[in-house]
């Protein structure tokens, strides 16, 4: 291979992934970073980063003259692009070769090509390949869109034209909700992509989600690397993928396989590509748009064919041909695929940010692979997409390779923003994803079987919370100890003794709104806890061990927990699951009362992008208030009850953190119902 140094045109997960490869092969790589990210793995993972901007992306990572500038002060060879940002820019990439750099990706025509959405779908009909019926003209009016709505039939689905990810896109139920939809799907799109223009789609009812990995070289040979199923998704974003797709008999699959290499073939595609179809319950399949780049769920086609794609892209860029022929390929066992997001499910997945206070995923080995972009410590922000990790699996056959699922995502362990973990285990412990069953209506089918449900704390993690707080205790007087003039003073004592009484000490915590005290008494052989609800005292002992998890004996069960510890925050991991307590501090609980106001804060950091009311404006639950732009998702918050608007906090354009206060509301009149303040934001996702 001709190449020597590599410049990676992205960040987190997908950069440190490409960097490992790149080492592989014996290239140097070089970063790039935003301020946000001056501090990210992927910088410490080069040997050489140049920062190219703040951390607005279309200053930084989407600022071409900065990306080429970094490239030429890092003496590189090739631009790669990995996914998202630039990836699929016909502009960048015509940019990189006008500078004399490889692109590690397609030409730019074929980008041009396949970017547009409504031409992709033209260019593929004349070739052959059926395309989803609906209406892609050059016209994309309120007007003509909705006549178009009428003939295409309801419900519809609203695509941006450029770009994917799920952004621009809306599904329209009725001729009521056209023009609301249309305008978010256009400003969501124009935001994204700088392009908001937009087509429609008949919405199919319980199509699946299955793409065809292709590679192309220059010399005109192009190869299908099989299908993966990415049906199961949020917001159209996919969540967990598979390869091969469940239930795809060899016929069907030569002819998914036929029609990606014709789609590569029309378009003269050199590298990797992605063709991805809506899969109907008669086996019919529809073509709905080609990624000209890596796809985020790439690992799970590497691990059945045993091929490292991306050495594949730096080969065929560099002028080689294509390593393999059709013949030499083969699948071999089943791979899962897990995104991990920094969301709330909960809360119709809204993006969380946060430091990610621990970080500790499964052991890797030759049926556990973790692309992860972030460390401990680290913080998710509000720029960019919130995908903290992939967890993918591997085994011989596909019951296999999902229980390996199961169990790392039980091993996986965050805490800081609130995160989808436990939700993807949910869905893999469904029944019918089990079966592989699931279609793209899945998750919105079972939303109430998989979005995790408050529970009290476990008895268990209830007693490990205790020893862990006793521990504390112990290790802070036992520094005190050591620092004293007096350390066999019985002040520093924490056995919990007490004249003429029984040795005992009494721990509060707080379970959500819920108090819940623990007696602990003092015993020669360890402690015995008096929990809610039980029959009788556990004796319980527990020693920290040297990975600084608790090992701890309760009842004659040794059990092995990991807790991370806050102030007074204690969040305890224990046999797959997390409980989030906090120390009894009723000082504290009573300033925080105080503090409640007829106020809505923001659930989320963004930027205000729209403002539906001003002071004095009368509002019904439910009704828009605002809407707030984050990693590059748009967000209506709705009024939590009857009210009348006191004051706006914040101006379009303006950055707001979580909790800030976005709107007040007037205390209502003696006699009048309605507390805005009394009520939680409510949020509309559109």
């Amino acid at each position: 291979m001709r190449l020597r140094r590599l410049l990676i045109a992205n960040r987190g997960e997908i950069a440190c992934r490409i960097m490992r490869t790149a080492k592989r092969l014996g290239l140097a790589t070089v970063a790039v970073y935003s301020d946000a990210d001056r501090r990210a793995p992927h910088v410490g993972l080069a040997d050489e980063a140049y920062r190219i901007g703040p951390p607005e992306p279309q200053r930084s990572y989407l600022n071409t003259e900065a990306i080429l500038e970094a490239a030429a002060l890092g003496a590189c060879d090739a631009i790669h692009p990995g996914y998202g940002f630039l990836s699929e820019n016909a502009a960048f990439a015509e940019a990189c070769r006008d500078a004399d750099f490889l692109f590690v990706g397609p030409p730019a025509d074929a980008i041009r090509a396949m970017g547009a959405k409504d031409t992709a779908k033209t260019i593929m009909a004349a070739h052959g390949v059926a395309v989803v019926p609906g209406w892609h003209g050059a016209e994309c009016d309120l007007a003509t869109l909705a006549k178009a709505a009428d003939e295409i039939g309801y419900p519809v689905l609203i695509k941006a034209v450029a770009g994917g990810g799920g952004k621009g896109m809306r599904v329209v139920e009725t001729r009521r909700a056209l023009a609301a939809a249309i305008e978010s799907a256009r400003r969501e799109a124009e935001s994204a992509f700088g392009d908001g223009r937009l087509m429609l789609e008949r919405w199919l009812q319980r199509p699946r989600h299955v793409e065809s990995q292709v590679f192309a070289d220059r010399y005109g040979n192009v190869l299908a690397l099989f299908e993966r199923d990415c049906s199961v998704q949020r917001r159209h974003q996919k969540v967990i993928e598979e390869a091969p797709a469940p239930g795809i008999d060899p016929h069907l699959r030569r002819r998914l396989g036929e029609a990606a290499c014709r789609a590569a073939s029309a378009i003269g595609y050199e590298g990797a590509g992605t063709v991805e179809f809506l899969l109907d319950d008669d086996g019919s399949f529809y073509f709905m748009e080609m990624n000209t780049r890596l796809q985020v769920e790439h690992p799970v086609t590497e691990m059945v064919t045993g091929i490292d794609l991306v050495e594949w892209q730096l080969r065929v860029a560099a002028g080689e041909p294509l390593p393999l022929a059709a013949d030499d390929l083969a699948i071999h066992g089943h791979a899962f695929e897990a995104r991990i997001y920094a969301e709330d499910p909960g809360r119709e997945f809204l993006p969380a940010a946060g430091v990610l206070r621990h970080l500790r995923f499964p052991d890797e080995g030759p049926h556990v692979r973790v692309d992860a972009g972030a460390r401990s410590g680290d913080a998710v922000g509000i720029h960019y997409d919130p995908l903290i990790a992939k967890v993918i699996v591997w085994d011989r056959d596909r019951p296999t390779a999902l229980n390996r699922l199961r169990r790392a995502l039980e091993e996986t362990q965050i805490v800081g923003p609130v995160t989808n973990v436990a939700f993807l285990r949910a869905i893999a412990g469904h029944p019918e994803f089990a079966a592989g069953d699931a279609d793209t209506r899945f998750i919105d089918r079972h939303r109430h079987d998989l979005l995790p449900k408050r529970q009290p704390v476990p008895p268990r993690h209830l007693a490990l919370a205790t020893l862990a707080v006793l521990l504390a205790r112990d290790r802070e007087a036992s520094a005190a100890a050591r620092r004293s003039l007096d350390p066999f003073s019985p002040w520093h004592a924490t056995s919990g003794w007490r004249l003429n009484e029984d040795n005992h000490h009494d721990i509060a915590f707080l379970d959500g709104e819920v108090r819940i005290a623990v007696t602990v008494h003092y015993r020669a052989s360890g402690q015995l806890l008096e929990l809610p609800g039980a029959s009788g005292p556990l004796a319980a002992a527990g020693e920290l061990d040297d990975d600084g998890d608790l090992i701890a004996d309760l009842g004659g069960v040794r059990v092995k927990a990991t807790i991370v510890r806050a102030g007074d925050e204690i969040t305890v991991i224990a046999g797959g699951s997390s409980h989030r307590l906090v120390l009894d501090d009723p000082a504290a609980r009573a300033e925080l009362k105080e503090a409640e106001t007829g106020s809505l804060k923001s659930p989320m950091p963004g930027k205000v992008i729209r403002i539906d009311v001003r002071a004095g404006d009368s509002v019904q639950r439910g009704a828009a208030l605002l809407v707030i732009e984050a990693m590059k998702m748009e967000h209506t918050v709705t009024a939590p009850a009857d009210g009348t608007v006191e004051r706006v906090h914040f101006e379009v354009g303006e950055q707001v953190a979580e909790g800030a206060t976005l709107v007040s509301f007037a205390e209502p009149a003696d006699g009048e119902d309605g507390d805005p303040g009394g009520a939680p934001p409510l949020m509309a996702c559109h």
